[in-house]
């Protein structure tokens, strides 16, 4: 699943599959993979096709607007498909839109059984599609490994459940907790490695969000590198009174597209310069800072179903007090950078006492060259109430 370069140090989910319907249930839920960055706002979709304990096609959702995973699976199983097992990791659409519903193209191949990981959470198919393919004599199954698929398009059950961003907050971190010296120097503190890992990130999310502190400091680019091909995605600027410069890299590169969130009191001279440079502006809260909830909403009606957020120390604290980070990946350097005045990676005031503070649930561990990779979801929110940030 993308980790050609990770080794796996532990992962809190193991997956050891005991018998044939787990054993094709994951084969679909691999296949499904190669789709991520290209399929948003879909959902990722593999699937098998097996008769007699034999594959004798298989698919996944490829590009946006591409054939579906049972599409490709069907066609590729030809005259084998009547009365044979499709595993696929989601369930089948019931309705038209980009492409022809799943489920009459499942009837008309004579499929006998269809073995689901989940039902999808879209409104337009939630048990619409389990029920057609019923109505028309196929036995339909909820497999195994529904937690695992549901992680794999976490973004996207999110957005179809609750019409709001998946964000991730990535932070780049020395072993002693420090992102960047005294001075404010913090290239680079990870490995090449994990520099190309979070390019990977930034190729497979909808947008990425920077606050104009790291604007102004480091004049970021925001696109995926390290030899990445394909869209680039969305970059999201949380700038309060739009003093974002018209030159700097993400106005001026036109590599991407740009929206600046301001709020009613940034200067109407400074946005509209903003705006003739190419770049979209946007009011988010009446201020003094930037209405998160506020801008994640207008993401939301923009199709943006994932959101990486990379910096810096205050954004971070307050996507992370304010309880809106649904993940964190952290990439930690056996380097130590010590001092007192060197920031961390959540600013804010930060808690008084242990007991108020937030916990995560480790689940997944990886060696990054030189490098640890931790993702991580929050388990409690903090105690602490953040000012709203920007």
């Amino acid at each position: 699943m993308g980790e050609e370069c990770q080794r796996v140090l532990y992962r809190r989910e193991k997956v050891n599959p005991s018998n044939e319907e787990e054993r094709f249930m994951l084969r679909a839920i691999r296949l499904a993979e190669g789709g991520r960055g290209f399929v948003s706002p879909n959902p990722l979709v593999g699937a098998v096709v097996v008769s007699d304990g034999d594959i004798l096609g298989e698919g996944c959702h490829q590009y946006l607007g591409g054939d579906h995973a049972e599409v490709i699976a069907l066609r590729n199983a030809g005259g084998g498909a009547r009365g044979a097992t499709l595993y696929v990791t989601l369930e089948p659409c019931s309705h038209q839109g980009r492409t022809p519903p799943c489920v009459d193209r499942i009837i008309r191949n004579g499929i006998g059984k269809v073995v689901m990981a989940m039902v999808d959470p879209n409104p337009l198919v939630n048990g619409f599609g389990k029920r057609k393919l019923e109505e028309n004599g196929v036995e339909t199954v909820i497999g195994p490994y529904g937690e695992l698929v549901r992680r794999q398009n976490e973004s996207y059950v999110k957005f179809m459940s609750e019409g709001m961003p998946f964000v991730t907050l990535k932070m780049a971190l020395s072993i002693d907790g420090k992102s960047a010296t005294r001075t404010g120097d913090s290239r680079w503190i990870t490995s090449k490695e994990s520099r190309r890992d979070a390019h990977r990130l930034r190729l497979q999310s909808d947008a990425i969000m920077v606050g104009i502190g790291t604007v102004l400091s480091d004049d970021p680019k925001l696109t995926a590198r390290f030899g990445h091909t394909g869209k680039q995605p969305l970059r999201v600027i949380v700038d309060s009174m739009a003093r974002t410069p018209v030159k700097s890299k993400l106005v001026s590169d036109k590599k991407a597209r740009t929206i600046i969130a301001t709020t009613e009191g940034a200067p109407d001279f400074r946005k509209e310069a903003l705006r003739k440079s190419g770049v979209e502006v946007v009011t988010a809260g009446e201020g003094p800072r930037v209405d998160l909830r506020v801008l994640l909403d207008l993401l939301a009606k923009r199709g943006v179903t994932s959101l990486v957020v990379e910096g810096g120390a205050e954004l971070a604290h307050s996507i992370w007090a304010e309880g809106l980070a649904d993940k964190l990946v952290l990439y930690i350097s056996p380097k130590v950078i010590g001092g007192r005045e060197a920031p961390g990676c959540i600013g804010g005031m930060g808690i008084e006492r242990i007991a108020e503070s937030g916990r995560v649930k480790i689940e997944e561990i990886y060696l990054l060259g030189e490098d640890l990779k931790i993702v991580a979801y929050p388990v409690a929110q903090p105690v602490e109430v953040a000012k709203k940030g920007g």
